[in-house]
C-alpha cells in the first residue's frame, strides 16, 4: 500500500496514542493500519468492528481517541489522497466493485454514509455557529444564496423555501465577469449565504470581500474552507462532503439548509404562515385557470 499522508497520519497517530489504547481498541487500530486505504473508504463503522473482532462503539472510540471527529474524517483524509492520486473512472469502478450488484446491500451502503454524514454534520457545528448563522440573517433585507455546481442545489434550494417564508432572497450561481453584476446588487443590511465544500474558488474572495465592503452578512457553510474564510465570516456551518461519491454532494449542505430554514421561520410565525396562504391561493388561482 502506498504510504499516503492520510495513511502517514493514521499510523503516526496510532504510534502516538498505543499505549493509552485498551484492548479492543487496539485491535481496531492494528486493522486500521493493516487495511487498504481503499477498504477502508467504503467500510461502515459496523464492518470495521466485525472485521477487527470489535464493535461499530470501538471503531468510533478508537478513532476519537486517535484524534478524528469519527469514521467520516478519517475518511475524508483518505479520499483526499485518493482523489489526487487516481482517476476518477478508476474511483468509479472501486465504488462499483464494492457495491457489487446486490440491491440489498446497494441500499445499506447508501443509507449508511448517509446517516454517517449527517451525524458528523450535527456533531460538528456547535449551537453558537447556528445561532450565529440565524442571527446574521435574521434582520437581512435581502438572503443571497450562493453555490455552483454541485452547490448549486442547496444554495437553490434554500433561496426558494426562504422565498415561501416571506423572507426575501434569490439565488446566485454566477462565475468569472458576469458574477460583478450580481456583486453590484449587494447592500448594506443584505446577507450572503455561501455554500462550498472544499474547492477554493477566487468568486469566494471577491463575494466576501464586498460584502464586508458594503455591509452586508456573510454566512458560509463548507467542509475544508474554514479556516482559510472563517474570520471574515459571521458564521461558519459545517457540511462534510463525500468521501466516497456514494451519497451526492449535496446532501449535508440541504440538511444545514433546511436547519437555517426552519429557524428563520419560527422568528417570524405569523410572516411564514402569512405567505404560505397566499402561495397557496396563487396556485389554487393557477390551477383554476388552467382547467378553463
Amino acid at each position: 500500500m502506498e504510504i499516503t499522508d492520510g495513511v502517514a497520519r493514521l499510523r503516526g497517530a496510532v504510534r502516538e496514542h498505543w499505549d493509552e489504547l485498551s484492548a479492543s481498541e487496539r485491535a481496531v487500530a492494528q486493522y486500521l493500519v493493516s487495511a487498504p486505504a481503499e477498504s477502508l473508504l467504503f467500510a461502515s463503522a459496523q464492518e470495521l468492528g466485525t472485521a477487527s473482532g470489535t464493535s461499530n462503539a470501538s471503531v468510533v472510540r478508537t478513532l476519537q481517541r486517535l484524534g478524528y471527529a469519527g469514521l467520516p474524517a478519517l475518511k475524508r483524509e483518505l479520499a483526499s489522497d485518493l482523489t489526487s492520486a487516481v482517476a476518477p473512472e478508476v474511483r468509479l469502478k472501486q465504488r462499483i466493485d464494492h457495491v457489487g450488484r446486490d440491491l440489498d446491500a446497494i441500499w445499506g451502503e447508501v443509507f449508511d454514509e448517509a446517516a454517517e454524514r449527517i451525524e458528523h454534520a450535527r456533531r460538528l457545528t456547535p449551537g453558537e455557529a447556528l445561532r450565529a448563522a440565524v442571527a446574521a440573517l435574521a434582520e437581512a433585507g435581502e438572503i443571497h444564496c450562493y453555490g455552483v455546481a454541485a452547490s448549486e442545489l442547496a444554495a437553490r434550494h434554500l433561496a426558494l423555501a426562504l422565498g415561501r417564508v416571506g423572507r426575501r432572497a434569490q439565488y446566485v450561481g454566477a462565475t468569472g465577469f458576469a458574477l460583478a453584476d450580481h456583486l453590484l446588487r449587494l447592500r448594506q443590511g443584505d446577507a450572503v449565504v455561501i455554500f462550498q465544500p472544499g474547492r477554493d474558488l477566487p468568486e469566494l474572495t471577491v463575494l466576501i470581500d464586498r460584502a464586508r465592503t458594503v455591509g452586508a452578512r456573510v454566512v458560509l457553510v463548507t467542509d475544508e474552507l474554514a479556516e482559510r474564510y472563517g474570520e471574515r465570516a459571521d458564521a461558519v456551518l459545517t457540511a462534510p462532503h463525500t468521501p466516497t461519491g456514494i451519497t451526492t454532494e449535496a446532501l449535508t449542505a440541504l440538511v444545514v439548509a433546511d436547519a437555517l430554514l426552519l429557524a428563520m421561520t419560527t422568528l417570524d410565525e405569523g410572516r411564514a404562515v402569512e405567505t404560505s396562504h397566499q402561495l397557496t391561493v396563487l396556485r389554487e388561482q393557477l390551477l383554476n385557470h388552467r382547467r378553463k
